[in-house]
């Protein structure tokens, strides 16, 4: 019988499709553990296609290659090394798994199906996988493993099941997308199973960015008393090798590696630059353009980009036109000079005047109103789409959550972009995330230190510059006000008389609700954005654009 183990904790960054490069980091992670004289391997939910494959999976050349992909894993751990279990899609009879396998002595020897599928906020599993049986333990060198795959830990019935079927330590597999707060409610609900079954917990978690979703790690083991043995670092590729050893009372890890978690803020900021950082790697874009019009948000949007990318591959253009103060074109000069990056003036005032030339006679006897702001923000989004399709740089929108919600945005004109940095991120957030980013640059980042932002840029009041003395704050309620609204409202999905009993106007109330309906329309066209909060706008949060049901402070 065996009483020690060694098992390596492999958190890892997949690309979705890339089934080449992604048993490439496998071999790569197997042979790393092998060194450090690893039993057993552990890798991410998912991990051969990366997470998630959406519609991938339903492809039967795609399903092809992964198994084929994964049977030449299994044949490869006939060479005396570590065990591996790893994450994939697999094809059962008729249907189609969420499966976590487990590779040893050159085959297949265990295989398990998701049990639990989610179905809310961003995951739709169940549109493309069955689920599959309550499991029962896995044989591994004479230890009983008990597989789980990710929301099969979130309830108790597949732990429950493992364990009163003789199972000796949990092994978690994992995708499990970042929010704020995320990682407390994983650490929660692990430490629950535990303490239902008393059995060690393993969970390994993926890192890196898709699309809208960002994946933390933060990987974790927990010995059976609940006590934590180890704690990966978050946001970085790793594998880190755990010693476990059989007593009286089960098997019990000895202390590893155990990172504090870190500040709130470091946290959002380091999801930022993941989700641009992966999106833009992943996608094989050479670098960035964004509009830096002087103010907080093109201000953090370019620290972020400079931060993921390095400043050689970030472009900032000043567009200005005749409404623009001389002191935004200085301050985003500044900011650019201190991030390192090119900065280029391009003036729209050409182009605006001869859009305004070319619908003068159609326009007769019309005063200019909001027509003639969106076509200087529309400007401002021709000019950098050409700026992009001219040296293949792709275009970042700075728009935050507020805005977003609320409709402040233009179509076609500041909405123009491919990836918006702080899409899911409140205004009030982005003033925080500021200060925060000029008192230190996070860890990994490519950008310099220092106070990167222009104090200037932070005080002074926000504005589109669109008219002349135009702010925010005409339009708008303050912003502290109205991001609680807004998240009473999102997030939340409050009653309206539960926001206005937190000391909120009910006209006011009714007012941003109103507009966070209409500008429903606008989000479906935006571009995507890196997921901060638990619910943000997308697949997670799904509204008609055609809606007439209303409702009153009063109600």
């Amino acid at each position: 019988m065996t009483n020690q183990l060694r098992v390596a904790l492999a958190q890892l960054n997949p690309t979705v499709g890339d089934i080449a490069g992604n048993v490439a980091l496998l071999r790569a992670a197997r042979a790393e553990a092998s060194k450090d004289r690893a039993d057993l391997v552990i890798a991410p939910e998912l991990v051969v296609t990366g997470y998630p494959p959406e519609d991938l999976v339903l492809r039967r050349a795609f399903m092809d290659a992964v198994e084929a992909a994964v049977g030449v894993l299994a044949e490869e751990t006939d060479d005396g090394g570590p065990g591996l279990i790893l994450g994939t899609p697999w094809r059962e009879g008729e249907k189609l798994h969420n499966a976590v396998l487990l590779l040893d002595g050159g085959t297949i020897r265990a295989k398990r199906f998701k049990h639990d599928l989610p179905n809310y906020g961003v995951f739709d599993e169940k549109r493309v996988f069955a689920p599959g049986p309550l499991p029962g333990p896995a044989d591994f060198r004479g230890v009983r493993l008990g597989l789980l795959v990710c929301e099969d830990m979130w309830t108790p019935d597949v732990v429950e099941c493992l364990s009163e079927t003789g199972a000796e330590m949990l092994i978690v597999v994992n995708g499990s997308p970042f929010d704020d707060g995320k990682q407390d409610e994983r650490e929660q609900l692990a430490r629950e199973r535990v303490r239902e079954s008393g059995l060690p917990l393993v969970y390994v978690n993926q890192v890196g960015g898709q699309d809208e979703l960002v994946f933390d790690g933060a990987s974790f083991v927990l010995n059976g008393d609940g006590t934590g043995a180890a704690l990966l670092a978050p946001w970085e590729s790793q594998v880190v090798v755990t010693a476990w050893t059989r007593g009286a009372d089960g098997w019990r890890c000895a202390e590893g590696p155990i990172v504090r978690p870190a500040p709130r803020l470091e946290t959002i900021y380091r999801a930022m630059v993941t989700g641009l950082r992966d999106y833009v790697g992943k996608n094989r874009f050479p670098s960035v353009v964004i509009g830096l019009s002087g103010g907080i948000d093109s201000a953090i949007t370019a620290a972020v980009a400079v931060d993921a990318l390095g400043p050689g591959r970030v472009h900032c253009v000043s567009l200005p036109y005749k409404y623009t103060a001389q002191q935004s074109v200085d301050d985003a000069r500044e900011c650019a000079k201190r991030l390192g990056c090119r900065f280029d003036i391009v003036s729209i005032e050409p182009s605006v005047e001869a859009f305004k030339a070319m619908m003068k006679p159609l326009f007769a006897g019309r005063r200019e109103d909001v027509t003639e702001e969106n076509l200087q923000a529309r400007a401002r989004g021709v000019t950098l789409m050409a700026i992009s399709n001219k040296f293949g740089a792709m275009v970042l929108t700075t728009g935050n959550k507020s805005e977003m919600s609320v409709g402040y945005a233009t179509l076609y004109g500041d909405m123009c972009g491919g990836f918006s940095v702080l899409k899911d991120v409140y205004k009030t957030t982005v003033y925080d995330l500021v200060r925060w980013r000029n008192q230190q640059p996070p860890k990994g980042a490519l950008g310099p230190a220092g106070t990167v932002i222009p104090e200037a840029i932070i005080v002074r009041p926000p504005t589109a510059e669109l008219r002349p003395g135009q702010k925010d704050q005409d339009s708008l309620p303050p912003y502290d006000r109205l991001d609680d609204i807004l998240e009473c409202l999102v997030e939340r999905a409050l009653p309206f008389s539960d926001v206005v009993a937190r000391g909120h106007d009910p006209a006011v109330v009714e007012r941003m609700a109103r507009l966070l309906d209409l500008a429903e329309y606008k989000r479906r066209q935006a571009p995507p954005g890196v997921k901060i909060s638990r619910r943000s706008f997308g697949r997670e949060r799904r509204y008609p654009i055609t809606n007439a049901f209303r409702e009153r402070a009063g109600d």
